[in-house]
């Protein structure tokens, strides 16, 4: 299985092709949501979807229908070279919303 890069900058592009995982640069909703569709529909060797944060926060409702299926490719949001858009306590939350249980 593959990986594959959808990016909302070209940064993390070239990284990850320095790294031999292909990708594309998407500018808005529209484009993003293209660029998972045709990963979706015409990849079938990708395993491993890395999307960069600011591209997943464009399609909230396509990142989420491909995190609850639960079938490849895996879905992975990196930080961008910036920062992550996260709050510190990201996976206590998560954790939290996913089970119910308060990690403190």
């Amino acid at each position: 299985m593959k990986g594959f890069l959808i990016s909302d900058n070209h940064d993390s592009l070239v990284l990850l092709r320095l790294a031999g995982i292909p990708g594309v640069e998407v500018h808005g909703p529209e484009e993003t949501a293209a660029a998972l569709e045709d990963v979706l529909a015409n990849r079938p060797d990708v395993g491993v979807l890395v999307i960069t944060e600011k591209a997943a926060a464009q399609v909230p409702a396509m990142v989420k229908t491909l995190r609850e299926r639960g079938e490849t490719p895996l879905l992975v949001e990196i930080p961008d070279r910036h920062g992550s858009m996260r709050q510190g306590d990201f996976l206590t939350r998560y954790i939290r919303d996913a089970i119910g249980v308060k990690i403190e």
